[in-house]
């Protein structure tokens, strides 16, 4: 004989309205302009590990590299206490269900960050001080090619030798 289903019990409830809540979060936070943003460069940034959110990160991290962490930690649903930014940013996931810092991943981010112009103000110092725009733009082209170049060789060794 068939055997009953057991019902739902109210931890199971709580259970369910929290994923609820955290997948309407992420469909907000993914239609948000970051997340907009975030998906659009995501393809030029995906050789490097990096999904939609480590993407619009990247992205806003340009106004100051601080600013990496607030966003990781918004996009994680983290709140303001510390503790809870860092396990929520350690535990973010991508859509796929991945940890969205892998080791390769994380190793990647490091050296891109270690060597990326990532400061809008600096650029301007850069222009003002050298009279002009060109000075700027070589900057950052050049510190942002290395770095994404240089990130791009960790990530690809990395996962090449089976660490993911």
């Amino acid at each position: 004989a068939p055997q009953a289903a057991a019902a739902p019990t109210r931890a199971d409830a709580t259970a369910l309205v929290d994923q609820a809540h955290r997948i309407e979060s992420r469909a907000q936070q993914a239609g948000s302009f970051a997340g907009r943003l975030g998906h659009a460069v995501q393809p030029v940034f995906a050789p490097l590990g990096y999904d939609w959110q480590l993407s619009a990160g990247l992205l806003t991290s340009f106004l100051a590299r601080e600013v990496f962490v607030s966003t990781m930690a918004v996009l994680a649903g983290a709140g303001d206490d510390p503790a809870g930014v860092m396990t929520g940013v350690r535990t973010m996931r991508r859509e796929d269900g991945r940890s969205v810092f892998s080791p390769a991943t994380s190793a990647s981010a490091l050296v891109f960050f270690v060597l990326a112009m990532q400061c809008l103000p600096t650029l301007a110092v850069t222009r003002r001080e050298a009279g002009g725009l060109k000075w700027s733009a070589l900057q950052l082209g050049y510190m942002s090619g290395v770095a994404y170049i240089a990130a791009f060789i960790v990530y690809q060794s990395l996962t090449s030798l089976g660490v993911s």
